[in-house]
C-alpha cells in the first residue's frame, strides 16, 4: 500500500513540475532576451536586468508550499478509501482516519503558511513596519 501511494504521489507531481517548468521557460526566455538587449558595444550591461534573490526566495517557498497542498489533497483521497475499504476492521478504520486527520492538518499548515509568506513578502517589498513609539 505504501509503495502505491509512492507511485501516486510522483505520478501526481512529476506532471505538475513539468507543466510549471513548461510556463516558466518564456520568462525565462524573455529575461534572457532583456539581458542581450542591455549588453552595450562596450561589454557592459544594463543595470535594469537584475536577478532579484527574494523573488527566488518567493517562488521556491511558494512551490514548496503547493507541493505540500497537492500532497495533502492525495493523501485525503487515500485515507477516504481507505476510510470506505476498511470494512469495519477497527484498525483499519483509526488508519483511516489518522491519515485523514493528518492530511487536513498538512492542508490547513499549507494554507497558513502560504498567507503567512504572502503577508511578510508584502510588508517588507510595499509595507510600512513601524516599530515601537
Amino acid at each position: 500500500m505504501k509503495k502505491t501511494i509512492k507511485q501516486l504521489a510522483a505520478v501526481a507531481v512529476v506532471p505538475v513540475v513539468g507543466v510549471t517548468m513548461g510556463l516558466n521557460s518564456t520568462t525565462a526566455g524573455a529575461q534572457v532576451d532583456e539581458i542581450n538587449k542591455g549588453i552595450n558595444a562596450v561589454g557592459g550591461s544594463n543595470s535594469s536586468a537584475t536577478l532579484k534573490v527574494d523573488e527566488i526566495v518567493l517562488a521556491v517557498v511558494n512551490w514548496l508550499l503547493f507541493a505540500v497542498g497537492v500532497i495533502s489533497v492525495i493523501m485525503l483521497i487515500v485515507g477516504g478509501i481507505k476510510y470506505a475499504t476498511s470494512a469495519g476492521d477497527s484498525n483499519k478504520v483509526t488508519s483511516a482516519k489518522n491519515t485523514i486527520m493528518y492530511a487536513i492538518i498538512g492542508l490547513a499548515v499549507a494554507v497558513l503558511a502560504f498567507a503567512i509568506v504572502g503577508f511578510v513578502t508584502d510588508t517588507l517589498n510595499g509595507g510600512t513596519v513601524q516599530g515601537p513609539s
